[in-house]
């Protein structure tokens, strides 16, 4: 994987590579080795820019490697800014204790982690602790809370570095879209944005490195030629030819 340089000096993690992270808490398990996704990470290194977006179909380590970053970065496995102490069940591998982040000189420091599967707990956690500004998440909408979270945790006006795991789960289109524009903004205003997604619409996030995560790895792709795309396109065209071939009579 090629070096990158110049401004992309100055972001909250301009490569990840193998090496100790530091951090003090469980180690987890060590299954993450046998990703080749993850491998390649540890044997390579990997060189991030202001936006990055991992697509790929489930279990080939999209989530596993945005958690080994944020956790990595300071933020809680189960989603949380940099400091967060939520934890419930222990499931992540051992991959954040396996990475070193290199940080940009002067980056900031602030960081929040949006990861769909556990948002339910961190809001419940939310509720436990409240700060005295934030909103009964509980009682809203799924995208609605979705959307309320990010525009209240990730803010164009405090750059830092903002990982999302499958946020679309909770989205509408327009939902999507009015996430897409977020991210961009923030991206706009010097915060570093990483984000596994399933989504073609997310996945189009303007000026975003786009890497397509399966058994040969990562491999950087434009977005015209993603499986994603190509699959999501050909059905939309033609349902039926899809259709046929799932739906036995």
């Amino acid at each position: 994987m090629v070096a990158r340089t110049g401004p992309w000096s100055t972001l909250p993690v301009r490569r990840v590579e193998a090496g100790d992270s530091g951090l003090e808490d469980e180690r987890g398990g060590d299954w993450h080795l046998s990703v080749p996704a993850v491998r390649q990470v540890l044997e390579q290194g990997w060189d991030l820019g202001p936006a990055t977006v991992l697509v790929g179909d489930n279990g080939t380590g999209k989530s596993t490697l945005v958690e080994g970053i944020a956790r990595a970065f300071g933020m809680a496995a189960e989603g949380g800014s940099t400091g967060s102490m939520h934890r419930t069940r222990p499931t992540e591998s051992g991959l954040a204790h396996d990475i070193r982040l290199v940080r940009g000189a002067g980056a900031p420091k602030r960081g929040f982690f949006l990861r769909a599967e556990t948002m339910h707990g961190f809001y419940t956690y939310l509720d436990a602790h409240p700060s005295g500004y934030d909103p009964e998440f509980h009682a809203m909408s799924h995208g609605e809370s979705f959307l309320e979270l990010i525009g209240s945790r990730m803010k164009p006006k405090n750059p830092g570095l903002y990982v999302l795991d499958e946020p679309e789960s909770a989205l509408s289109f327009t939902g999507s879209l009015a996430l897409l524009q977020h991210l961009h903004a923030l991206v706009r205003h010097d915060s570093q944005v990483i984000l596994s997604t399933h989504s073609p619409l997310l996945a189009a996030l303007p000026g975003a490195t786009i890497y397509e995560v399966g058994e040969w790895g990562l491999r950087e792709c434009a977005w015209e030629d993603l499986d994603l795309v190509v699959g999501w396109r050909g059905f939309l065209d033609d349902p039926q030819r899809y259709l046929r071939h799932v739906l036995k009579p």
